[in-house]
């Protein structure tokens, strides 16, 4: 069995969605501190065959507020716009727009259950079981250093296996966790791609392309393209 934790992210790439896949507990890293200009609101869609980040405003950012402390803006006119624009002729347009549309409308602002409804809507609506859970929800120790903090989410899930993205390749030391009991891998993308209907591929763009271009059975298939190190 095997913990991951990430921070929520609003429809994130790919890789994000192959680590919750890859992993049996999923932990949304929700009570740690917001950065601005990052991922939690903020991805990249395909528009005129080049990348186009949207982002979906939170109000009164700070860096100083935990993600669980912080809420979108109702208005989501703009985003939904540009991706209608974007997506309009994509084969999977009509059911993508639905499920982005009831996410980024929730009535429920809150960043942090927002960003992570939407991974759990995608996970639903290709038909995949995953076990989630909220670090603010967990009863662990928030002074240690973070790879202990990392340990300790993976024990409080009665786990002793722990897979991180592969940005936390240079952070985490496999001996430190081993210490402690924990066993630490990294998943990294295979260099995958799909017909996005232009010339070329544009690659690392949110889940929503990917969903706006390909079956569910042909996102499962991408789900699985990835090395564990």
């Amino acid at each position: 069995m095997t913990v991951a934790v990430m921070q929520p992210y609003l429809f994130p790439y790919i890789g994000y969605f192959q680590l919750a896949h890859h992993s049996d507990y999923f932990v949304f890293y929700d009570d740690v501190n917001f950065i601005k200009r990052g991922h939690v609101n903020r991805n990249r869609i395909l528009n005129n065959e080049q990348a186009l980040r949207f982002t979906l405003p939170v109000l009164k950012a700070s860096q100083n507020a935990k993600i669980n402390e912080l809420f979108f803006d109702i208005d989501v006119y703009k985003l939904l716009k540009t991706i209608s624009h974007s997506y309009s002729k994509a084969p999977f347009f009509e059911e993508i727009y639905e499920l982005v549309e009831r996410v980024v409308k929730d009535e429920n602002r809150n960043v942090a259950k927002l960003a992570s409804n939407s991974v759990k809507e995608v996970f639903e609506y290709l038909g995949l079981e995953k076990k989630f859970y909220y670090s603010s929800e967990l009863n662990y120790d928030r002074t240690l250093s973070a790879a202990d903090k990392l340990c300790e989410i993976t024990k409080l899930l009665n786990d002793v296996h722990y897979c991180n993205s592969i940005g936390g390749l240079d952070l985490y030391e496999k001996e430190h966790f081993a210490q402690k009991g924990i066993s630490l891998s990294f998943i990294s993308t295979k260099h995958l791609s799909y017909d996005q209907k232009i010339n070329g591929f544009v690659k690392d763009l949110s889940i929503i392309d990917v969903l706006m271009f390909n079956s569910i059975e042909d996102t499962k298939k991408l789900f699985e393209e990835y090395h564990i190190i």
